[in-house]
C-alpha cells in the first residue's frame, strides 16, 4: 500500500472512527473487520452504509465539505484500517494517474451504489429489498450483523429473519 496510507487504526467492537458533528479528515481502507455509517436520531439510529474487508470508508459529505459530519461511523467488531489525510489522499490523486483512476472508479461504484439504495428504499415489498440488496452485495451477511442489515433495509429484524428463511 501507498507508503502515505500511514495511519493505522485499530478499533474495538463499538468504538466510534467519527461521531457526529466531528470533521472528516480522512479516507480509510479497512483491513479487517466490520462497522456501519449511520445517521443518528433520537428514537432510531438509520444504517445507510457498511465497510468490511478491502473497502474504502468515510463520512464522505463531511469528506468533501469539511464540515462537521451527519453521520456517525462505529466498529461492529475489533477493526484495522489504514488511512490517509485528506491533503495526502487529494495530493496522490493529482500526482498518480492510476490513483485519480482508481478514486474516479470507487467514486462512480459508490454513486451506482447510491442509486441502487435509492431504488430499494422505495420498493414496498420487504422481499424485495432484501433480494436486490442479496443480488447486489451476497457477502454482507458474512460480514454483518443481522440487526444491522434489517436496519439498513428498513425492515425490522423480525421481518429480516422470516424473509431469509423463507429464501
Amino acid at each position: 500500500m501507498e507508503a502515505r496510507w500511514q495511519r493505522q487504526v485499530q478499533l474495538n467492537r463499538l468504538d466510534f472512527l467519527i461521531r457526529q458533528g466531528q470533521v472528516e479528515q480522512g479516507l480509510y481502507f479497512v483491513v479487517s473487520g466490520a462497522l456501519r455509517i449511520y445517521y443518528p436520531l433520537p428514537d432510531e439510529e438509520i444504517c445507510v452504509g457498511f465497510g468490511y474487508p478491502n473497502t474504502l470508508l468515510v463520512s464522505f459529505p463531511s469528506f468533501v465539505a469539511g464540515k462537521p459530519s451527519d453521520y456517525c461511523i462505529q466498529a461492529l467488531r475489533k477493526s484495522e484500517l489504514l488511512g490517509i489525510s485528506k491533503t495526502n489522499f487529494m495530493q496522490l490523486v493529482e500526482e498518480r494517474p492510476n490513483i485519480r483512476r482508481f478514486w474516479y472508479e470507487q467514486l462512480e461504484k459508490a454513486l451506482v451504489g447510491k442509486i441502487e439504495r435509492e431504488v430499494d428504499l422505495l420498493l414496498p415489498e420487504p422481499g424485495q429489498r432484501l433480494q436486490r440488496v442479496l443480488q447486489r452485495s451476497p457477502h454482507l451477511f458474512q460480514h454483518i450483523p443481522k440487526k444491522y442489515i434489517a436496519s439498513y433495509l428498513r425492515m425490522s429484524p423480525e421481518t429480516l429473519s422470516r424473509l431469509r428463511f423463507i429464501s
